[in-house]
Formats: structure tokens, C-alpha cells, sequence
């Protein structure tokens, strides 16, 4: 298949709501709460008589609004226990505004921990309610780059900018209030703690809706749920059936085919991958050494496509696991290891209400299974597994000893070399897959490269340790320099970048090859 091709395409509107089943996970949530959120919001904007760009903008911001909820999971794990048994709790007890949400954040992180713990949490509050309300801020914000980024209209980004906002200016990022925040910002505002009480029933829903009526939440949207919320919460499960959910949406027309097509799944890769700093450009740099491993073997174009495809979509299912398993430095119980041992499935299942990306998913879903019926999540042995799914099986493995991990430091290519040849050995790993891939990964550029917003060497050394995690003590410890001196290297970083946050930062280190990413010569 000649280059510029591609059969292959889909529907924006369809990767976004498989995307909302991985917000889902990360929210702690029942799948399919972002739909059942948008079709409340959608419904009100109906109701209101909403025009077909407000319309579009309420269907993109209730499935999108939460999109990068864990791009600090490793803190929120670090405080809370475990992040995502935290916000589920968090939405459970969403009987508060944005300050009234920072101040319990706040107060729970300062009770978290030994004597000293706390003691040394209450003396940095200040400090500490700042940085929840960054990220609350760098939440909304990366989102709505996202929004732009994946090809939707400027005014669906500028409504997901507001969802933290509120009726009152009290809210996040810009302090906006009344009618300065968007119409489908403000429906979906309503919507998301409607849909999460309206499970208890409907007067429960009603409760929260008018708790918060003028300060949270536009009293006119409130008012209207109250008047309809019977019809409003009627039918959700079918409504929010996937095919029903995106037939009622006869005018979200727009599709991806071709490079377009990657740029969405790279951008969905970079998200995912934010859930944990081990894992920092992990999809993207595995996507490009499967290619270039399946394009030295000879593979034609289109089957080139697929497997690189199929790397960029693997991991989505690991926003399913809490951080407190994943960035654990010691062994995991079993219920852990089996929690973990999902998120092929998890992959697989979001992915298959979209037919066009069939053949990728099912690769994406078996990178872990082995030749001798070994791995996971299906135990698959040899005779089931096909050139597609061993090569991105290879390509996976070697690339994931090649990065650090909770209990290790990264292998050096020789070594994760010698480590994959012994699963080939062991029955495990196909032979011809490990040869391919071995042989990319021995074609990596050593080339100098520019570095984004003009950043020295030194700063972008730095700034891959940003993505990594490291404090900027420990980046000191590693750089034999004085914290003060890497602090003002940070600061000078973030100023380069034009970024706010260290989720921000990682998303520039990754998309610039920085961490994770595997390039081929």
C-alpha cells in the first residue's frame, strides 16, 4: 500500500468517547459516567434550545472536560493512598465548590502520614493549597490543549478551559463568573455531580443541584434541571449505550484518516502516559520502535500502520490501575498483580466499539501475552498469536528494561538486549520479532539535537529528570549540584516552555524525545 493511502478512518467523536472510558477509570468511576454526563447536559441544552456549535462544544466538554484528571495521580497517591479510590470518593462526596474541594484536599493531605508526616504537612498548608490549585488549574488547561490540538474548534477548548470555573468567580483557572463562563461549560458543571447523585435517585440529584444554585452553578441551568430532572435522568444506561450515544449525534460528522489519524492517537498515547513518570513517552517510543522494526523486516506499509497504531493505543487500559501499585517500589500482592494484568483487557474492551480500528486493538490487547501461554490477560500461546503481536510484544518488553521502573533503574541497551534474547530462549518471546527489534534499536540516532523553547543541554537534562519524577533535591543528589542551582534551572525551564506545572513540562519532554521515546536512525 503506497504511502498517503490509508483506508483506514474514524470519526473524532468515536476516539473521544472511547478516550471518556479512560477518563472514567481515572475518576474511579462506573465506565460510561462521561457519556451518561453528556447526555444530562446535552438534554438541558435541548431543552434550552442550545444552536448546533453550543451543542458540539456541551458533547466535547462533558466527554473531555477530566481527561487529564491523572496527570498528577503520583502526587495524589502519594498523599491520599490510593488516587483513584480517592476521587472516587472525592465524586461521592461532591457536596462542595472549587474552594471548599481544595481546602478538604488540603486538610485530608495534612492528616495523611506519622506524627512528623503531619507536623511537617500542616507547617507547608500554604504551600500545599497552592499546588492543588495548580493542578486543578493545569487540569483544565492541558485539556483544553488537547482539545485544540486534536483538531476540534477553538470555542469547544475554550469550554473545557471553564469547566473549573464558577457561578461566583470563585473558581479555576481565569475567576470567571456568570455568564462569562460558556453555556456548555456551565451545563456540563451541573451535569457531572447530577449524574454521580441522580444514581441515588432523583431527589437526591435535585439536593445538590439546588446546594449549590448561584455559588457553583448557574442558578438558571439549576433551575431548569429541577423543573425537568424526572425526564433529564430518564433512560441513561440506553442513552448512553455506545452506539445509541453517537447515533444521536447526526452532525458530529468530522473524521481522521492518515496522518491525522496518528496525530489524535499520539496525542491519546502522550495522555495516557502522564499517569505515572516511570512510564513518561513509554507508547510513543515503543510505537516507533515497533515501526521501525516491522519496516526493516519488510512488512508492507499498511501492516506498518497497524502495529504502530496498535502501540500507541496499548497501554490506555492502565488508567484502570491506582498509582499505589503502579509506582510501588516493592513486591505487589496478588490482588495487585492481578489488577495490573487487566489493563490489556481494559485496552481491548474501550477500543471496540470502533470497527475501523479493529485490527489494532486486538494487537494492543495481547503486547503481554507469551509464546508458551505465559502471559496476559488470556494466557494466548503460540498457535493464536500472530507476526503482529509478537513484534509489538518484543518491541514492548525491550523498550519498557530500556526505562526506569519503581524497583529498578533502567537496563543499558546491551543488557536489555541480553534479557530479551532469554526470553527467546525460554519459549516465550518469538525469535524472528526479537531479531527485528534488536536490530531497529541498534539504529537509534546519536545525532545533536535542537532542544524546544531554546533550553541548554544542562536544562534539558534537567527537564527529562522533571518527567521522571525526581524532586529537585534528588535531581541535585544525581547532578552533584546544589538544589538552589537546580531550582533556578526549573524555573528557567518552565519560563522557556511556556509551562506552569511538571505535567505540562513532561508533555513537552515527550513529544521531544526527551524520555521514553525510541528514534530511529
Amino acid at each position: 500500500m503506497a504511502a498517503g493511502t490509508d483506508p483506514t478512518v474514524v470519526r473524532l467523536s468515536e476516539l473521544v468517547t472511547a478516550l471518556s472510558y479512560v477518563t472514567d477509570l481515572g475518576l474511579g468511576q462506573p465506565l460510561a459516567h462521561c457519556m451518561r454526563k453528556t447526555v444530562i447536559a446535552l438534554r438541558m441544552a435541548d431543552l434550552l434550545g442550545a444552536d448546533a456549535a453550543e451543542r458540539e462544544a456541551t458533547f466535547y466538554t462533558g466527554l473531555m472536560a477530566n481527561v487529564y484528571c491523572h496527570a498528577d495521580a503520583a502526587e495524589q497517591a502519594s498523599w491520599f493512598g490510593d488516587d483513584i479510590e480517592f476521587k472516587s470518593g472525592a465524586f461521592e462526596a461532591m457536596d462542595m465548590s472549587t474552594p471548599q474541594m481544595i481546602s478538604t484536599l488540603v486538610r485530608l493531605t495534612a492528616a495523611r502520614g506519622s506524627g512528623l508526616r503531619r507536623v511537617r504537612n500542616v507547617a507547608g498548608l500554604a504551600s500545599m493549597r497552592k499546588r492543588v490549585t495548580d493542578f486543578l488549574s493545569t487540569h483544565s488547561t492541558l485539556a483544553s490543549q488537547f482539545a485544540e490540538e486534536i483538531g476540534l474548534h477553538p470555542a469547544v477548548a475554550g469550554s473545557i478551559r471553564h469547566y473549573y470555573e464558577q457561578w461566583d468567580g470563585k473558581g479555576l483557572p481565569e475567576h470567571l463568573h456568570g455568564e462569562q463562563i460558556s453555556l456548555p461549560a456551565r451545563l456540563t458543571q451541573l451535569a457531572g455531580p447530577v449524574e454521580v447523585f441522580g444514581r441515588r435517585g432523583v431527589e437526591a440529584a435535585r439536593r445538590i443541584a439546588v446546594r449549590h444554585r448561584g455559588t457553583q452553578f448557574d442558578p438558571g441551568a439549576v433551575d431548569l434541571f429541577c423543573g425537568h430532572a424526572s425526564e433529564l435522568l430518564d433512560g441513561l444506561d440506553a442513552a448512553a449505550d455506545w452506539n445509541s450515544f453517537l447515533d444521536a449525534q447526526p452532525t458530529l460528522s468530522h473524521v481522521v484518516t492518515g496522518d491525522a489519524l496518528d496525530q489524535v492517537l499520539r496525542a491519546m498515547a502522550d495522555l495516557v502516559d502522564m499517569k505515572s513518570p516511570f512510564f513518561a513517552g513509554h507508547s510513543r517510543g515503543v510505537a516507533n520502535l515497533a515501526a521501525a522494526a516491522a519496516t526493516g523486516a519488510g512488512w508492507p506499509t499498511d501492516e506498518v500502520t497497524v502495529v504502530r497504531r496498535a502501540a500507541l493505543l496499548h497501554d490506555l487500559g492502565r488508567l484502570g490501575v491506582s498509582n499505589s501499585i503502579l509506582d510501588r517500589p516493592g513486591p505487589l500482592a496478588p490482588a495487585e498483580r492481578e489488577r495490573v494484568r487487566l489493563h490489556p483487557y481494559l485496552t481491548d474492551r474501550m477500543l471496540a466499539g470502533i470497527d475501523a480500528l479493529r485490527s489494532s486493538r486486538v494487537i494492543a490487547g495481547r503486547h503481554h501475552e507469551r509464546l508458551d501461554g505465559s502471559g496476559y490477560p488470556h494466557g494466548l500461546t503460540a498457535a493464536t498469536l500472530t507476526p503482529a503481536d509478537r513484534l509489538l510484544a518484543a518491541a514492548d518488553a525491550y523498550h519498557a528494561m530500556t526505562e526506569p521502573r519503581p524497583h529498578r533503574d533502567p537496563l543499558d541497551p546491551a543488557r536489555a538486549a541480553e534479557v530479551l534474547r532469554d526470553e527467546v530462549a525460554a519459549g516465550r518471546v518469538d525469535a524472528d520479532a526479537a531479531s527485528a527489534v534488536l536490530k531497529a534499536a541498534g539504529q537509534r540516532a546519536s545525532v545533536r539535537r535542537a532542544w524546544p523553547g531554546g533550553l541548554t543541554d544542562r536544562e534539558a537534562e534537567i527537564l527529562a529528570l522533571v518527567a521522571r519524577g525526581l524532586s529537585n533535591r534528588e535531581i541535585a543528589s544525581r547532578l552533584v549540584v546544589a538544589p538552589k542551582t537546580v531550582s533556578n534551572h526549573v524555573e528557567h525551564i518552565y519560563t522557556k516552555l511556556g509551562v506552569k506545572s511538571r505535567a505540562a513540562a513532561t508533555l513537552v519532554a515527550t513529544r521531544h524525545g526527551l524520555v521514553g521515546a525510541y528514534e530511529a536512525g
